[in-house]
């Protein structure tokens, strides 16, 4: 029969605890990696202006929202970005949209995960975060992308309503650019990488509940592949 001390509880808290860090620090690196990567992988659209692309990036973040919280996923897609600003051909305000983009769509879908932990709760907390993505940015964009765009791209308002016109004819001015570009964009953005995502779950789920169990300390209580 053996007797635990507060000491040497101490001692195990403190290796769980460092196990955990460990293990969020080595999935947030490997899973970032995986997203400056697919960064690259940029997909024009049509009827979309020329400075919207579609990658792939959101998908490992997502991923990393689910395994380790929201508040990692946004950590995930924050470095994500860094690494690609020294590469950057927008003075850094893609990047900055990507970012708070991206955060919206993985810290919606994130946080709704933490209480629906199975692949029925990953579709619903998906669904969540792309029609809060596609709300969202409307004013995001708006206010803060576009402005900064204009302005530091030295190009204004009239030529990105023009550039997009000259694609999109339902766009004329820039409350038609915001809903008629950029929201589908973003419902598609948010749409396609919520399927590939939902595809993969089955296979990643065990990473995911995993990841979860030693970073938080709590087992989700539902079987990864429960619909």
């Amino acid at each position: 029969m053996s007797i635990s001390t507060p000491s040497t509880v101490g001692i195990a808290d403190s290796k769980s605890r460092r196990k955990a860090m460990i293990r969020r620090i080595t999935v947030t690196a490997i899973l970032t990696a995986m997203a400056f990567v697919l960064m690259y992988l940029e997909v024009p659209l049509p009827f979309m202006p020329f400075f919207l692309k579609f990658d792939f990036s959101e998908i490992p973040v997502l991923v990393g929202a689910f395994a380790l919280g929201p508040v990692w996923g946004i950590v995930i897609e924050l470095f994500k970005n860094l690494i690609h600003l020294p590469f950057t051909a927008t003075c850094g305000i893609g990047e900055l949209s990507n970012f708070i983009t991206g955060s919206i769509f993985v810290g919606f879908s994130g946080l709704i995960y933490l209480k629906l932990h199975t692949r029925k709760g990953a579709a619903i907390s998906m669904a969540i975060g792309t029609l809060a993505l596609a709300v969202i940015a409307v004013p995001v964009n708006a206010y803060i992308n576009l402005p900064l765009y204009g302005s530091m791209m030295n190009f204004p308002m009239d030529k990105i309503i023009g550039a997009s016109a000259a694609v999109n004819p339902l766009v004329k001015d820039e409350l038609t650019l915001l809903l008629f570009a950029f929201v589908p964009f973003n419902l598609f953005k948010g749409i396609v990488v919520s399927v590939i995502t939902f595809f993969i779950y089955k296979p990643v789920s065990k990473l995911i509940h995993q990841t979860r169990e030693v970073t938080r300390g709590v087992k989700d209580g539902a079987e990864p592949e429960q619909a």
